[in-house]
């Protein structure tokens, strides 16, 4: 896994923060993989929040608060909860191929 100790830290610290304790927070694609280069971190939040518009304020919330922590990073999140109508197949491969933090 190409991510620091504290980078996981500030990651799941800012989860628990903005989406609950209950929540948990995979990485996945490119930074999963010790022998790539480069790349943007790819996150897949799991929350019980089930209202859209806190679940969207919360994400803002994340993304501003590890910019603040880590600096400008390419992050790309997404978002899987109870009331969520369609799960794209992107949501099965990154619980597949990722790592839980």
């Amino acid at each position: 896994m190409r991510l620091t100790e504290q980078q996981q830290t500030i990651i799941r610290t800012a989860v628990t923060e903005t989406f609950g304790a209950d929540a948990n927070v995979w990485l996945f694609g490119s930074r999963v993989d010790d022998s790539q280069r480069g790349g943007d971190i790819d996150l897949l939040i799991e929350t019980e929040q089930v209202d859209v518009v806190a679940i969207a304020r919360a994400e803002i919330a994340l993304l501003t608060k590890i910019q603040m922590k880590m600096g400008e990073q390419k992050i790309d999140v997404l978002l899987d909860y109870p009331s969520r109508k369609k799960r794209p197949p992107i949501f099965a491969i990154a619980r597949q191929t990722g790592i839980l933090l």
